[in-house]
Parts: structure tokens; C-alpha cells; sequence
């Protein structure tokens, strides 16, 4: 989890950038926060993103107080805490849409805190109490994602099939049923992770590519337009990239 917060005269547009992970975003400042999906619909207040949603979402506060809590949650864990994991993979969705009335009891908790760090706690306890009443993945997916975070997207898929003792077809379909994404564009997702963090470190674009696993240079430039939209130089400037090694230091 991470917040942030933002006064400021004019309104604040960030991209979102495709992570590894499904985003919830609760809005508590002054004024709404508008998410364009990037499909064309517009969203207002608390919202869920699932992995890879669609180039060209874009959160927007409006002038004033902006405040948010965003949680960051690996497919593996959210299949237990959001239920509909799965389904919201390329989409995005308000919480009020996916959680009913405790999506509004929760952001007046919130609300009302008084510090970040109770912030930081009613979220984790809201969480928990999903996850421990949720259905877990299955042992093998769980099993794979995390051979595929460690291995920063770049892990053969019939390797990990052999791993867990799965035909390819069979880790195919749960992996998708459960995580929202195939194995291979949940590797990918994660190796474009990785390899847009390093652009966002100042690394040129061909060392990265070869670093990353990409058959050359013009492989990273389509596979960052496939996720974002936008140019490898564009991402690079992202401003949630730039502070995500504060925003999140224990990031892999």
C-alpha cells in the first residue's frame, strides 16, 4: 500500500502504467477522481484496475486536495480478496460496482482517520478479513506466478508445467480461470514490468532489451506500445514510475 497526496492549483493527470499486480485506488480528496478506463468510459471515485487494463487509462484529480490509497495486490491474493479477480483482468472497475455498500462504509473509514498509518491499517484489516473468508488459488498457480515474478517474466511455460506435474493445456486453463491472464501474457506482463522500470531508471533502450529478454530493441518498442500506447521514451517518463522505488521499496 502507498499513499499519496497533492495540493495543487491546476488538476493532476497520471497514466497508469500496466504493473504486475491488480490496483484498488480509494479517493479521498476533496473532489472526485475521474479514471478514464481507456475504453472510453469514465469512472468516479474508488476504483479497481485488473491486471493489463487497456492503453490509455488515465486517473485524473481535480484541482484542489488530492488524496488516495493505492493497494497493490498479486493475482494470487486477489482471487481470495476480490472474488471476481479474474474478470476484471483489462478492465476497470469502481469499487462501489464490485464491493456494494461496504466499498462506501470503507472509504468513510478512511475518511475519517487520522493518519496514513491508520489508513494503512483499516485497508489491511478490510483485506485480511477478505482474503481469510476467500477461495484460494490453486498450490500450482500460486506456484507458477511466483516462478514467473522471480524470473522476471522470462521463465518457459512448459518449464513450469513440468514443475507442478501439469500438461501444458491443464496449467493453461487454470492459471487463466484463476489469475485472469494466460501464462504467457502474465510473463510478459511481468517482463514488461521489469523492463519499464529500467527505462524509468535511465537505461537505454537497447541495453534494456537485452537485459529484459527481448529479441532486440524494436521487440521492447512494440511489446511497450502492445501495454501502454506510448512510446519506450514516454513511458520512461511516467511520473508513478518514477517514484515507485519510494512509493513501494520492497518491490522485487
Amino acid at each position: 500500500m502507498a499513499g499519496f497526496s497533492d495540493r495543487a492549483d491546476d488538476p493532476v493527470e497520471v497514466e497508469v502504467v500496466p504493473h504486475p499486480a491488480l490496483m484498488l485506488l480509494f479517493d479521498l480528496g476533496d473532489r472526485p477522481l475521474v479514471v478514464d478506463d481507456g475504453g472510453g468510459r469514465q469512472h468516479r471515485g474508488s476504483v479497481a484496475a485488473g491486471l493489463a487494463p487497456p492503453p490509455g487509462a488515465r486517473g485524473r484529480g481535480q484541482a484542489g486536495s488530492f488524496e488516495c490509497l493505492q493497494v497493490r495486490l498479486s493475482p494470487i491474493f486477489a482471487y481470495a480478496v476480490l472474488g471476481a479477480a479474474p474478470e476484471l483482468s483489462g478492465t476497470v472497475t469502481t469499487l462501489g460496482d464490485l464491493w456494494g455498500r461496504d466499498a462506501a462504509r470503507i472509504d468513510e473509514r478512511l475518511r475519517a482517520a487520522r493518519s496514513w498509518d491508520e489508513r494503512f491499517a483499516i485497508a489491511g484489516t478490510e483485506l485480511a478479513r477478505r482474503y481469510e473468508t476467500g477461495r484460494a488459488v490453486d498450490p500450482e498457480v500460486g506456484h507458477c506466478w511466483r516462478r514467473m515474478v522471480a524470473g522476471r517474466g522470462q521463465v518457459r511455460v512448459d518449464r513450469l508445467a513440468a514443475e507442478v506435474g501439469w500438461s501444458r493445456k491443464r496449467l493453461w486453463s487454470r492459471f487463466r480461470s484463476q489469475v485472469g491472464l494466460t501464462p504467457k501474457r502474465a510473463a510478459q506482463l511481468i517482463r514488461f514490468d521489469n523492463a519499464a522500470h529500467r527505462l524509468a531508471a535511465g537505461h537505454p533502450a537497447a541495453a534494456v532489451a537485452a537485459e529484459s529478454g527481448y529479441a532486440d530493441q524494436s521487440h521492447l518498442h512494440r511489446e511497450v506500445m502492445t501495454f501502454t500506447g506510448a512510446t519506450p521514451t514516454r513511458v520512461a517518463r511516467a511520473p508513478f514510475l518514477a517514484v515507485d522505488d519510494v512509493a513501494w521499496p520492497g518491490r522485487p
